[in-house]
């Protein structure tokens, strides 16, 4: 019997890394979130509660380093 491949829905990330696509989820009234998987956490060194900016570019968010 053949195996059958399965194709994960994927999209780029800045670089050569391709991650699974993300669903964008309502937490309350005026609030959504994005889960970030933790791979990519650990190669930018953030840690949990860490502060980040979130930036519109176009049609696009840029999710960066907060620094003071």
């Amino acid at each position: 019997m053949k195996k059958k491949s399965v194709r994960k829905k994927t999209m780029r990330i800045q670089g050569s890394r391709t991650e699974p696509v993300r669903k964008i989820t309502k937490t309350g009234n005026y609030t959504y979130y994005v889960t970030i998987p933790k791979s990519l956490i650990e190669e930018l060194g953030w840690k949990e509660r860490q502060k980040v900016v979130v930036e519109r570019k176009g049609t696009s968010l840029v999710v960066r380093d907060w620094k003071k």
